[in-house]
């Protein structure tokens, strides 16, 4: 399975983009970076810059289609940079559109809300963002790892790096289940 890794060009957080892209590949998936700009991602380790990732493919020119799940690795400024974002925003959409799988870890679910596609669901994010997925209509959770099936698709969300076992453990399998 193909498998979009959607980040902004800047902040990612490196960790959340490594960890889960590792799970894939070990789980015989295909990682495939997305971003909003070709050329490179710089990723960081908290406030300090980490290393730069080549971007495979374009959210503008992207398509869900083509991709069996969705993964979208945290850092503050990553999220908060996709969610301003139309593109990235619709990108996001699609899968729950059709149905696809989707995993959000840390600040991630910020796109999530922003996509208006979190009403009705259960999920966790790191604790600042309960608020604003109360008022986009989700319910927040504080677990490790959560697997949401109350909606159009599976969605797997996790608080913090510390879960990232958990997380990396739980969405391969959620994926390919969906893959089934």
């Amino acid at each position: 399975m193909r498998i979009a890794f959607l980040t902004a060009p800047e902040g990612v957080e490196q960790v959340e983009l490594t960890d889960p892209w590792q799970a894939a590949k070990d789980a015989g998936h295909e990682p495939v970076l997305v971003s909003t700009e070709p050329g490179e991602v710089q990723a960081f380790d908290h406030l300090d810059k980490a290393d730069t990732f080549p971007v495979d493919e374009v959210a503008g020119q992207a398509s869900a289609d083509s991709f069996g799940g969705l993964v979208l690795p945290g850092g503050v400024a990553n999220p908060d940079f996709l969610r301003t974002d139309e593109q990235a925003v619709s990108f996001v959409k699609a899968f729950f559109e059709q149905g696809r799988p989707v995993a959000a870890i840390c600040h991630a679910p910020w796109t999530l809300v922003e996509a208006d596609v979190v009403r009705g669901r259960v999920l966790t994010s790191w604790p600042s963002l309960r608020t604003d997925i109360r008022n986009a209509g989700g319910t927040w959770v504080d677990e490790q790892v959560k697997v949401c099936d109350h909606g159009p698709n599976k969605l797997v969300t996790s608080r913090k790096p510390d879960d990232l076992k958990a997380f990396c453990a739980t969405y391969p399998e959620v994926f390919a289940q969906e893959a089934a």
